[in-house]
């Protein structure tokens, strides 16, 4: 089922956490935080809106980086449910596509609460001081990827906020499928 989740509740301090990625090692917020901002992801490895741009994903993950931003991914769907989101498949995945940051399990789903994920893909982009500027979709994409040509929304904005620490005022909300919540 699509989802769309809020609008950007500026300001709003990035709630910390410690997850492992598959491979046991665990990572916090401060981590993961960029001298020039912070991007957190709720994704996972079966929802078709992810798939579709998984590979925009992962080019602007690593151009953000190269401008000071942080960056991680969160996977925090039920694995009972859903098998094919789990910690084995996720390191397959995060192999795959050559992601350049950590992908993080969220077993116990208290830190997609924390920062009220709604949906996958899920973006939120923090300044350097851990304040919230951008709640939105990383492109026109849906289920489908967008053209080649559609304007790279979230690259844009968190751009803007390692150059300003403030994120476009305009934000169109991100679509994908419901976290799968347990029981």
């Amino acid at each position: 089922m699509a989802v769309r989740p809020p609008v950007c509740d500026f300001g709003a301090r990035a709630p910390d956490f410690t997850l492992p990625d598959p491979d046991g090692r665990m990572f916090s917020f401060g981590d993961i935080a960029g001298p020039r901002g912070t991007l957190v992801m709720f994704i996972c490895n079966h929802c078709p809106y992810v798939q579709a741009v998984i590979d925009r994903i992962r080019r602007d993950a690593a151009e953000l980086q190269q401008l000071g931003v942080g960056v991680v991914a969160i996977s925090a769907n039920d694995v009972g449910e859903y098998p094919q989101d789990g910690p084995e498949q996720m390191k397959a995945e995060a192999r795959k596509h050559g992601f350049t940051f950590p992908y993080l399990y969220d077993e116990s789903q208290d830190v997609a609460r924390a920062y009220g994920a709604e949906c996958t893909p899920d973006f939120f982009g923090y300044n350097a001081a851990g304040e919230l500027q951008y709640r939105g979709r990383l492109d026109a994409s849906g289920r489908n990827p967008a053209p080649p040509d559609a304007p790279r929304e979230l690259f844009a904005a968190m751009a803007q906020i390692a150059e300003t620490g403030q994120g476009p005022r305009e934000q169109v909300a991100s679509m994908g499928c419901s976290i799968k919540w347990k029981a």
